[in-house]
């Protein structure tokens, strides 16, 4: 009795089941797929099983037209196809349904048509689901779950937009001369058919062609079974393609392109609106597309289809120049050529022998041959010739045809001919495996190795006559100079003695003196040169008591500076060259020509120079103050320098840099602008001084080369220290630095014991640094600084705190404005980039406005830093040696540690080989490595690089 009664429960639970079971197949069926008479309307979708793929309405960016399309569920921003790209709807109102003919149709708000689907032939009970390959299927309704696309009445894949997804077996038929091809949006938020498409060579090539607007712009050359031969580094790296291929013709002559991965990755090939072509992957933990390669290469001008035009090859490794004709051509138009038009192509030289109108030389002369080229990109529009299996027959094949251009023999192409133009030809020197096959152009006879050994000869005999004549004049003009003994200076007259007072002067034997000409010559034209006055050696060594050590004012990269005082009480400064400062005749020159022509209440005086033996001397004006560093690195005597004193010493720099650069009858770059070069007077005015390592630039000249770097570490441009690039931008880039030493008052090489390695570093980084002591030799050590984190002062800047930057003894009485003023000038001047970088006009005219509305600078990227030699392998920590030829750039690492021992430069040619070693050593040993696995880890690595090479 009691199972009786629990009958019905339990048949009321079963019904339940069975009602949710059916409900949920249901809810799947109709989750993605839509039958005959439903509706989809804008707001539902469909998604594919695997919930990969989504199809429904969708506006692109800034856009409120509707379109219907299928996207991916995780990235809606991923559209793979669109059907009405042509007609979108205005409203929200659309809908899509199949009709009551069994075919796909979408309908505005106004149930006018839109779109729907190309059905060649209808059929009633019809269905269309959105598979998980992304392949949106119309087919009969009994087989509807069927993947063949066989049975299929319509398909998305087969009427692609403007992406290629696996599984996608897209047609070319070379009968009908159509591609199918895929085409772009029109721009990132337009999904109509833009400029560019995408598909196979229609022409019978199997190869991938993108097309725009007037004809080919890019084309992948032949698939040969593995890649395609265009494409170089498709051959180091099949597996990013494996699953491509591109089957053969059938008995339709169709050929079918298909991609299946070879992973569970999602992939997808897009044609761009900018002409791309793209493969994409998506990361799924990154959550975005990473793209694997791209076509073509936007810096790489010779992937453009037939950038050189015809008979030339294209070879982006040539920095003289990118297009050069076949051996055997010689630019169709010349002038365009030398003005870079390369489109007109080559022609011919000679023409070929079988195509003479002479019958008898035709039939008579030299054969015509073939020269031989290696690592090539082949030209377009070949004909295959299947039947041929070796090179060898492919050639007879060729030269039995006049009309046979060139000829290749390419592994699973097997052999191809050219008989019209020879187009779209690259040189593939980076990548040899791309070309490992050879392709044979047909040439005159004349123009083989055989015709040209005379003419060859000829040309190694002129060679090494004009090197013999090169060399013989160079030794004559060496010869000449040694011997040449010029006395002459014009910037030195006997009359020019009138600053010296010496007719006033109560001892005779002072005239004698000021001597007229000296050993020296300064410049060729003697008329132009200024008028200087020139100093017996006795009397300058007189007026420094013979270079009293007292009398000493400081040392620079000349050498000594000294005070003097000439008869009648005139006080001077007296430069005294050093031979072991590493300058030379040519910098003495240089001050000599520039501060005597150069005149500016900025700029230190010149009063004479003397000459006599070794001995190089220039007289200056005296400056009471010294110079600058004197009094602002020194932590008594900083207080004398207010910031009122501070903000004037800054606009007269300012001021002087501006005449300098553009104000003077010379624009003079100083390269050496520094603390210690700038001198004050009695009333606190500064003199830019030091002009040794000064160039001059000529009429519309900006900036100059030089092989040679010179100047002072840690205030030289990046540009300059690390290419040898000097402009006007490069003193600012100095001023800049000059400035925040002035407003912080730590010079910008103090910091190498301490946290920040550089004023730069204290200033614009918050650093780290990594200092080893590598011990090779008794006079041979390595320092290396490897720079850490981002900028202290960009954080404090930004964080409001920039007076924390101020030197404390100025802090409490300075302009707070004027301060944040120049911080904010200074590191517009220090900005990485030579154009980023403001020029003096502009910062005299910032200094000087109330309210001026600066631009923000960007963050460094880059520190250049060279540390100076240590007091004890130097002497005196005053003496930074100027002629220099290295600074090392390092991009921040993530480790650091510390040393404080001394330090010595590394070889720059050395250096870029060592440090990979360096650091990978240290990835590997992780940020406990003690210092001596490190010092032992360099000297035996700079071992393996070869003989001593430390400096």
């Amino acid at each position: 009795m009691g199972t009786h009664k629990r009958n019905p429960v339990f048949l009321l639970l079963a019904s339940l089941t069975f009602l949710l079971f059916s409900f949920a197949q249901f809810c799947r069926a109709v989750n993605d797929t839509i039958r005959q008479g439903e509706t989809i309307r804008d707001g539902h979708s469909l998604k594919s099983e695997n919930n990969y793929f989504q199809l429904g309405f969708f506006s692109p960016v800034n856009s409120t037209s509707r379109y219907v399309g299928i996207w991916y569920t995780f990235d809606q921003k991923a559209v793979v196809w669109v059907a009405n790209r042509n007609s979108p709807i205005s409203d929200r109102n659309g809908f899509l349904r199949i009709e009551v003919d069994g075919n796909l149709v979408l309908r505005d708000g106004n149930n006018n048509l839109v779109w729907l689907a190309p059905v060649s032939s209808l059929a009633n009970n019809t269905a269309a689901r959105l598979h998980n390959t992304g392949n949106f299927v119309l087919s009969r309704n009994d087989s509807i779950d069927d993947s063949d696309a066989n049975t299929a009445l319509w398909q998305s894949f087969s009427n692609p937009t403007d992406t290629f997804l696996p599984g996608m077996r897209v047609p070319v038929s070379s009968k009908l001369g159509v591609s199918n091809p895929y085409r772009s949006w029109k721009s990132a938020t337009d999904p109509s058919p833009g400029n560019y498409s995408m598909g196979i060579d229609p022409n019978g090539g199997q190869q991938i062609v993108i097309w725009g607007k007037e004809g080919r712009r890019w084309r992948s050359g032949q698939w040969n079974l593995q890649f395609f031969i265009g494409i170089p580094y498709m051959s180091n790296n099949v597996s990013s393609f494996h699953g491509f291929k591109i089957s053969l013709p059938d008995e339709t002559g169709t050929m079918y392109i298909t991609y299946k991965p070879p992973t569970q990755d999602l992939f997808r090939f897009v044609i761009s609106w900018e002409g791309k072509e793209r493969q994409l992957k998506w990361d799924d933990d990154k959550k975005k597309w990473l793209p694997l390669q791209s076509e073509p290469d936007p810096d790489n001008k010779c992937e453009l289809y037939n950038y050189c035009g015809n008979y030339a090859t294209c070879d982006r490794s040539n920095s003289r120049r990118i297009c050069n004709c076949l051996e055997g051509f010689k630019p169709k138009f010349q002038d365009q050529w030398d003005h870079e038009n390369w489109s007109g192509g080559c022609e011919r030289k000679f023409q070929l022998q079988c195509q003479s109108t002479n019958r008898t030389s035709r039939e008579n002369g030299k054969p015509d041959g073939f020269r031989k080229l290696k690592c090539m990109k082949l030209p377009d529009l070949a004909t295959l010739l299947p039947s041929e299996e070796n090179s060898e027959a492919c050639g007879k094949r060729c030269l039995e045809n006049c009309q046979c251009k060139a000829y290749a023999f390419v592994t699973g192409i097997r052999c191809m001919v050219w008989t019209g133009d020879l187009i779209d030809m690259q040189h593939f020197q980076q990548f040899q495996q791309a070309g490992n096959f050879q392709f044979f152009y047909r040439l005159h006879h004349s123009e083989l190795d055989g015709g040209r050994k005379i003419s060859n000869l000829v040309i190694v005999i002129i060679c090494v006559v004009a090197a013999c004549f090169l060399v013989a004049s160079l030794w004559l003009l060496w010869r000449y100079k040694k011997k040449l003994k010029v006395s002459s200076m014009p910037c030195c007259k006997d009359e020019d003695v009138e600053i010296f007072d010496v007719s006033k002067s109560k001892r005779k034997e002072f005239s004698a003196d000021l001597s007229g000409p000296s050993d020296i010559l300064i410049d060729e034209n003697q008329d132009n040169g200024p008028e200087l006055p020139i100093f017996n050696f006795s009397v300058v060594a007189a007026a420094t008591k013979n270079f009293y050590e007292g009398n000493k004012l400081g040392q620079g990269g000349f050498g000594a500076v000294y005070k003097g005082e000439l008869p009648g009480g005139k006080e001077i400064a007296v430069k005294r060259l050093s031979g072991k400062s590493g300058q030379g005749l040519e910098e003495f020159k240089t001050e000599i020509i520039l501060i005597a022509r150069l005149q500016h209440r900025n700029l230190v005086r010149l009063l004479g120079c003397s000459i006599q033996g070794e001995e190089k001397l220039l007289i200056y004006e005296y400056m009471p103050n010294k110079s600058l560093d004197n009094l602002l690195f020194d932590a008594t005597k900083k207080a004398e320098l207010g910031w009122r004193t501070r903000f004037n010493i800054v606009e007269g720099i300012a001021r002087g840099l501006l005449y300098l650069h553009r104000d003077s009858r010379l624009r003079i770059i100083h390269r050496d602008l520094k603390a210690s070069n700038i001198l004050l007077d009695s009333e606190m005015n500064p003199k830019i001084s030091d002009f040794g390592m000064a160039r001059m630039f000529q009429g519309n000249q900006n900036e100059a080369n030089t092989v040679r770097v010179v100047g002072t570490y840690g205030y030289m441009s990046p540009e300059y220290a690390m290419e040898g690039l000097f402009s006007v931008k490069s003193d600012v880039y100095s001023f800049g630095v000059l400035l925040l030493e002035i407003v912080t008052g730590q010079r910008n090489t103090s910091f190498r014991s301490s946290d920040h390695t550089s004023l730069l570093s204290y200033v614009s980084t918050k650093r780290k640094s990594i200092h080893l002591f590598l011990s090779a030799t008794a006079e041979a050590e390595i320092y290396i600084d490897l720079i850490g984190s981002w900028l202290q002062a960009w954080r404090l800047w930004s964080e409001d705190k920039a007076m924390d930057l101020v030197d404390a003894s100025i802090r409490d009485a300075c302009s707070p404005n004027e301060v944040l003023k120049c911080i904010h000038i200074g590191m517009l001047c220090v900005q990485d980039s030579a154009v980023h970088r403001p020029t003096m006009a502009a910062v005299v005219l910032l200094l000087e406005s109330e309210t001026p509305t600066l631009p923000m600078p960007t963050k460094p990227t880059y520190t250049f830093l060279r540390s100076a030699i240590e007091e004890e392998y130097i002497g005196d920590a005053q003496e930074f040696v100027s002629s220099n030829d290295l600074t090392v750039t390092l991009l921040p690492l993530k480790w650091s540690s510390s040393h404080s021992n001394g330090p010595i430069i590394w070889s720059a040619k050395y250096l870029t080989r060592l440090l990979p070693r360096l650091i990978s050593f240290y990835e590997k040993t992780g940020p406990q490595s003690s210092h001596s696995r490190l010092a032992d880890t360099a000297i035996g690595q700079s071992q393996s690089l070869g003989p001593r090479w430390v400096r």
